[in-house]
């Protein structure tokens, strides 16, 4: 219809000028009301003066005036493209781009991530957009800056910058300010702008129509504040930085940003302070680099101070930031500060208008208060005393403003910097108490997921009535599997929240049942180095009033096991004959079974045959007296062993036989295992591989099945062994390879360093001695702080097949001991 072309017509040429209603109406001598109606079609049938009148008003050369004049009388083609009136601004292009930083370094993915966004084609006929997210402090801005100075000469017609002040400081800033400002910046009087977003937003839309200009909108509190502000049609690119994830905003390519590599926050380091100052003491440097969380904002107020002060050592300022407890402080004061940048973060959150948000920035006090930066959803519950799904809520809200980072799902990492303020902040507003309350609840739940680890591991173990925290009767294979999944990931955690209760004197009395309850993930995961840590404190905590003297007991006979597997038969021996004499005066007959079936164990490989034979005897006597099939199967397989080793194979068979079948019978398949591969250890110590790799097959099988990487690996090892005996080398090198994949995979500096002294003989027997020498030197540096009697294994073969190569004068093989 006429009336509606002459209305849209009407108010294209009014947006493009510049103009509110009212301002065209009191240029053209009307009414606001009869440029309204006139607008809206109400008004059919305008006089040719109005229409004059407004022509002249809008600036209308005559061809655009004979456009309208069209329009009112219906004559006009809807597919004639609208002339657009002249610009009668004559101001030069906006440049208003901050400088880009001298010092930039680093970032080389994410600059060409950003100019490829800027410059890229591909979505012909569409604005080109793209969001920089990340933590406050990170370099968003200086990235943004550094790129579009870049690209800037693909937008001749402009670039506008805006600082949104999303996080302070000062308020943010409203969408109907930014576009007022970005509208003056364009050469639109202010007077014309209009008082309401949406026409103020289509104004802005129209003065951009056509022109190739650059818009960067710093600091954004997230997608609302920016959509307002976006341009509508194709030429123009708009650049959007944020603290808060803007996945909401259709069609923006997304670039996250990270702290930068070690690499380059040493480099950043020294472009500020001084290049060969840096590297003078690059030690130092990368010191700096670690406790400024490699945070550009951080790096650069260090640079700062050093380029300020001259005469101070590196080393100085490194040791400076040590104090964790005053590291924010030596990161700036004031809003530019690293510690006022963070809070701006929680401010927002804390202010926001949405409960969940509120409970969120609450919840940072807490999550800084355990040692480790890694958190899982389940921990994180316990420590807030939430439910998990509000855990998990609360925590998404933080990662939404990049005050946490998700891993993988249910997995978040907290900055070092951003714990150390949450640290600092929890010990303002949360009272003592409260700390320690949150702290015991981390602890329990830990202790609740060991138990269902070991019930998992070990079921029907004695150990496990002790336990006073619920225990499942029984975990289904894939709950089991999953919950030593979890414990082995949260292990850095378990182990920072163990030393940190050791120093808590409030939290110390919790520690004892924890370690016990670690003991079948210290088992299944062969960590003999952290279980002879963890148990010799938890013996000692445990020896005050009111600790049960079961658990006492049972911290002294598995004592034993860590000292056992590192070679110290004599220490571990006493270990157990103190347990055993805790169990009689308990009266525990379990225990006392279990000990004296750990006992004859040691005492065989002690060479002590008679009182071995002994020891087994009394705790199959004890186990069947009680009813323990547990202890009367590993009795049995102790006896097995035994008489192997005294040539009696047929007792040996039937003894070997009747303790897999118990373990059969109880359905505990790691047991199954277990006593499938001590029968093939026993079997090949009397010489007789073909059984020895009968037993260890099924062995290996079983523990496939239920995902037991620790005694794969050994398995693996021992097959090797077995099969380079019986000649099949090549077999031999397959078994022995996939041992040390897995203890490597496992994490077992024994497992794997015992992999590679087997892998090491089968290389030697195929003729690659170099091969075979490099294995045993990495070998003997594993083991050296696991187990001395096996690093002496390596050392020896080092020495007994030197390498040719070396002269006889040479002085002696230095064997690099890692972790030593």
């Amino acid at each position: 219809m006429a009336t509606e072309l002459l209305g849209e017509l009407l108010r294209e040429f009014r947006l493009s000028a510049g103009l509110t209603q009212g301002a065209l109406a009191e240029k053209a001598g009307l009414s606001e009301q009869a440029v309204s109606l006139l607008e809206r079609g109400t008004r059919r049938r305008p006089r040719i003066s109005t229409l004059q009148a407004l022509a002249g008003a809008l600036g209308l050369d005559a061809d655009a005036a004979t456009l309208l004049t069209d329009a009112a009388r219906g004559s006009r083609d809807p597919a004639v493209t609208p002339v657009r009136p002249p610009s009668s601004d004559t101001a030069p292009p906006p440049r208003q781009l901050p400088p880009t930083l001298a010092d930039f370094t680093g970032r080389p993915a994410e600059v060409e991530a950003l100019v490829s966004a800027l410059t890229d084609d591909v979505t012909v006929g569409t604005v080109r957009t793209v969001a920089v997210t990340g933590m406050g402090g990170v370099g968003k801005t200086s990235l943004a800056v550094h790129a579009a100075h870049l690209t800037a000469d693909l937008y001749p017609d402009g670039h506008l910058y805006l600082d949104l002040r999303g996080y302070g400081p000062g308020d943010p800033v409203r969408p109907i300010e930014a576009l007022a400002q970005l509208l003056r910046s364009l050469g639109v009087d202010g007077q014309s702008i209009p008082d309401g977003v949406e026409e103020s937003a289509a104004l802005y839309r129209s003065r951009l129509a056509g022109l190739r200009i650059l818009v960067l909108l710093d600091s954004a509190t997230g997608a609302a504040q920016v959509r307002s502000l976006l341009p509508g049609a194709p030429g123009a690119a708009v650049i959007v930085t944020s603290r808060r994830s803007l996945t909401t905003l259709p069609g923006f390519r997304q670039i996250r940003l990270s702290p930068l590599s070690e690499a380059d926050s040493v480099a950043l380091l020294g472009r500020i302070a001084g290049e060969s100052r840096v590297a003078a003491e690059a030690p130092s440097a990368k010191a700096i680099a670690r406790l400024t969380g490699r945070l550009p904002l951080a790096v650069r107020l260090i640079g700062a101070r050093l380029a300020a002060r001259p005469g101070w050592p590196v080393e100085h300022v490194k040791n400076q930031l040590q104090d964790g407890r005053r590291r924010l402080d030596e990161l700036g004061s004031g809003h530019t500060g690293v510690r006022s940048n963070i809070a701006a973060s929680v401010e927002f959150l804390a202010g926001s208008d949405q409960l969940v948000e509120r409970q969120a920035a609450e919840a940072l006090d807490f999550l800084g208060l355990p040692d480790g930066t890694e958190l899982v959803t389940t921990t994180a519950a316990s420590l807030l005393g939430e439910s998990e799904q509000h855990a998990e809520e609360m925590l998404e809200r933080l990662v939404d403003l990049n005050l946490l980072e998700s891993t993988a799902p249910g997995h978040y990492r907290m900055h070092d910097l951003i714990q150390a303020y949450a640290r600092e902040s929890s010990g303002r507003r949360l009272t003592e108490p409260t700390r320690i309350e949150a702290l015991a609840r981390v602890l329990t739940y830990y202790t609740e997921l060991a138990w269902r680890c070991q019930q998992f591991t070990h079921p029907n173990n004695s150990r496990l009535q002790i336990a006073t925290t619920p225990v499942p009767a029984a975990l289904r294979t894939t709950e089991g599997i999953d919950a030593l999944t979890l414990l082995e990931t949260e292990w850095p955690n378990v182990s920072g929240a163990f030393h940190q209760a050791h120093r808590t004197p409030e939290l110390q009395h919790q520690i004892p049942e924890l370690v016990l309850a670690l003991f079948g993930f210290f088992d299944t995961q062969a960590k003999w180095t952290e279980m002879r840590l963890l148990y010799s404190v938890a013996r000692d905590l445990a020896d005050r009033p009111g600790t049960d003297r079961r658990l006492v007991a049972w911290l002294e006979h598995d004592l034993a096991i860590p000292n056992a597997e590192r070679g110290a038969l004599e220490q571990s021996l006493r270990h157990l004959r103190v347990s055993q004499e805790m169990f009689r005066v308990n009266g525990d007959l379990a225990g006392q079974a279990r000990c004296a079936s750990s006992l004859s164990h040691v005492l065989e490989r002690l060479g002590r045959l008679d009182e071995a034979v002994e020891r087994a005897e009394e705790a199959l006597r004890l186990s069947q007296e009680i009813g323990d099939q547990t202890v009367e199967g590993i009795s049995y397989v102790a006896l097995a062993n035994l008489y192997n080793r005294a040539g009696q194979t047929v007792r040996a068979e039937r003894a070997f036989n009747r303790a897999i079948a118990l373990a059969t019978m109880s359905g505990n398949l790691r047991s199954v295992a277990r006593r499938n591969q001590i029968a093939a250890k026993s079997y090949q110590n009397g010489g007789l591989p073909e059984p020895a790799i009968e037993f260890m097959s099924k062995a290996l099988s079983t523990f496939q099945e239920i995902q037991d990487r620790n005694g794969q690996s050994e398995c693996h090892r021992e097959l090797a062994a077995l099969h380079s005996a019986t000649g099949d080398l090549a077999t031999a090198l397959e078994h022995a390879r996939v041992g040390a994949q897995l203890g490597r995979e496992l994490g077992s500096r024994q497992r794997e360093g015992e992999a590679l002294i087997e892998l090491g003989r089968v290389e030697h027997a195929l003729g690659e001695l170099f091969a075979a020498r490099d294995h045993w030197r990495k070998a003997a540096g594993l083991l050296h702080s696991q187990s001395a009697d096996q690093e002496a294994i390596a050392l020896a073969l080092l020495a007994e097949h030197p390498d040719p190569r070396e002269a006889e004068t040479s002085p002696p093989l230095a064997v690099p001991v890692e972790g030593s």
